[in-house]
């Protein structure tokens, strides 16, 4: 009798609407909302080490990478950011505060910005004795930092940032504890990826393998967890494109901005040119740049990091032109 149910026009014919219904729920899926992650503060860490170790830049690092692998969001790689952040000239302060990072963010075309803190990094224990530190100039010695025993414990807090108003549309705090007692770094090999130079690779194994790895790992873990939880706060829509004309032969034109900054083929943009440049007279500092549209090009096809277009208006665009699509 199951059989023969099954094997019915009627049930065929349901069979084959729910595939097409949710072929057509598969296919409408939105993208993903795009974010950029900023280096972490870490002022308010007491430093018990030495050398040039920069931990907001190594915990920035991890979130990068637990975010990606999390799949909720879209994350856009360091390069890019540091590109930006080099053609900007933002200072270190100016890259912490809300305003600031939102206009990063839509330099970079993405529709958020997290901005964070390392708030703790060290041990349980409030008379932690660093003396254990020893070795070569600028180093951290033997790996072995402190005297004392204890479990490690890390806290890291991110704000979830929206580029079109400033706004802090969330904020989290992510907790790491190491399962057992130890000291910070006991273990870890000098050398390649150790603490010979003063720095280290928190992404390494053998950091991983410390107790203060271990509660790091966690730390981040937990925070990409919460922030995956607050994506669909994050404002739709197609990010800001920011470019500018790389080559020109006929009406084809090559752009340095692609894929990964949000253009598809079929996108019409404007093309702007630069008429003078507007500078603070007390720091020199660009604020803003003072444009005529020229004409318009509509994108053919696009890579990760340009694309290749035709000039559908407009005459005379040469490199250097600016193209946006707002």
């Amino acid at each position: 009798m199951t059989r023969r149910a099954l094997s019915s026009p009627k049930a065929f014919a349901a069979i084959s609407l729910a595939m097409l219904l949710l072929a057509q729920h598969c296919l409408a899926e939105p993208p993903k909302k795009r974010v950029s992650v900023m280096d972490f503060e870490f002022v308010t860490v007491q430093r018990w080490w030495d050398g040039n170790w920069d931990i907001g830049k190594g915990i920035s690092d991890l979130l990068v990478d637990r975010l990606v692998s999390e799949g909720n969001l879209s994350v856009i790689e360091r390069r890019k950011l540091d590109t930006v952040l080099a053609e900007q000239n933002f200072s270190t302060s100016e890259r912490a505060d809300s305003s600031s990072a939102a206009r990063i963010g839509k330099v970079l075309g993405v529709n958020a910005i997290i901005l964070g803190s390392v708030t703790q990094f060290g041990t349980e224990k409030r008379d932690f004795n660093a003396s254990g530190i020893g070795g070569g100039r600028g180093g951290l010695g033997a790996g072995r930092v402190g005297t004392r025993e204890g479990k490690a414990l890390v806290a890291v807090t991110a704000r979830l940032i929206d580029i079109n108003t400033g706004e802090v549309l969330a904020s989290s705090t992510g907790r790491g504890q190491s399962s057992r007692s130890g000291l910070l770094l006991g273990g870890l090999v000098i050398g390649r990826g150790g603490f010979g130079a003063g720095s280290v690779n928190m992404n390494s194994s053998q950091f991983r393998e410390t107790i203060l790895g271990e509660a790091t790992h966690a730390a981040v873990n937990d925070l990409a967890r919460q922030l995956g939880l607050f994506a669909h706060k994050i404002p739709s829509g197609s990010p800001e494109i920011r470019g500018m004309v790389a080559d020109v032969t006929g009406n084809s034109v090559i752009l340095n901005v692609g894929r990964s900054h949000g253009l598809e083929a079929g996108t019409t943009l404007n093309v702007l040119r630069v008429e003078r440049t507007v500078k603070d007279p007390a720091t020199g500092k660009p604020l803003r740049e003072i444009v005529t549209e020229i004409g318009r090009v509509r994108v053919d096809e696009a890579d990760n990091d340009s694309a290749t277009g035709t000039i559908i208006a407009g005459r005379e665009i040469k490199l250097g032109d600016l193209v946006r699509n707002r």
